[in-house]
């Protein structure tokens, strides 16, 4: 029996999260759990592996809430503090393998993460309880046994950014993108034929780095994934009744919820 391809949702909100502080809104004093939402991350499970995509500021109460223990790699979208701030948080899963943690980011993001925690890319980093990370540049498509990950460029704010597109033979194609603008016409080709695409519907008005409601549902439908989850979503979005508002085939995501590809 193949092993199962799934991915899970850690957190589904935004740089902020929600409830957001001070704010009494309806949505952030809600007593729905769809409202209560940690930064976005997911964590992937397939051919036997699993990767975690970013690590932010809430890893340590989403990995207790998940009993998220060993994890293979970590996977970066961008050096975004609400999608690296969870970096100490890795220290546990070190703890559980003999080998240095894989991390896989792009350049610039790579760069950002050795400014931010230098103490853990010294060469003479001896500490077995801290992070120890493999940094692995993300210039292309890599593997983890039959799990095929191929970056996906897109803009978003100054920063350099990507989603990801998850493959494994026989299965459908699972795209990620939770922070994004802009898609370019090369990254909308790699997306063609995608089965599960999870993208960014921050709020439903206009934002300067982030796609709003209608514009994820745009690029949603353009793409015709059978299957389609809105992430990093503030507090604008009651899960409740932007259920009510969605096409066929568009779903809000939750915390917690998994989903198998």
């Amino acid at each position: 029996m193949a092993a199962e391809f799934s991915f899970t949702f850690l957190g589904t909100g935004t740089s902020v999260g929600v409830p957001v502080i001070g704010c009494d809104c309806a949505v952030c004093t809600s007593d729905d759990p769809r409202n209560q939402r940690f930064r976005s991350s997911i964590v992937v499970r397939a051919a036997g592996q699993t990767l975690l995509v970013d690590s932010g500021p809430d890893l340590r109460m989403q990995a207790l809430r998940e009993g998220l223990r060993e994890i293979d790699a970590v996977i970066y979208t961008h050096a975004h503090l609400d999608h690296v701030a969870g970096f100490d948080e890795l220290r546990a899963f070190c703890w559980r393998r003999p080998s240095p943690l894989p991390l896989h980011a792009t350049q610039g993001c790579m760069e950002s993460l050795q400014t931010m925690f230098g103490w853990a890319f010294f060469p003479e980093n001896p500490v077995v309880g801290y992070v120890r990370p493999d940094p692995r540049l993300i210039d292309g498509p890599f593997s983890y046994g039959d799990l095929k990950v191929t970056p996906l460029p897109v803009e978003h704010a100054s920063v350099e950014t990507v989603g990801f597109l998850f493959e494994v033979p026989g299965a459908r194609k699972l795209a990620y993108l939770p922070d994004v603008k802009r898609i370019p016409a090369a990254t909308m080709e790699l997306l063609d034929g995608v089965g599960v695409l999870v993208i960014d519907a921050l709020r439903k008005s206009e934002h300067p780095t982030h796609f709003s409601l209608s514009e994820a549902l745009q690029v949603a439908d353009k793409l015709g994934a059978a299957e389609t989850w809105l992430t990093h979503l503030s507090n604008e979005h009651d899960a409740t009744q932007l259920s009510l508002e969605l096409p066929a085939g568009v779903r809000v995501a939750a915390d917690g919820l998994k989903v198998v590809v």
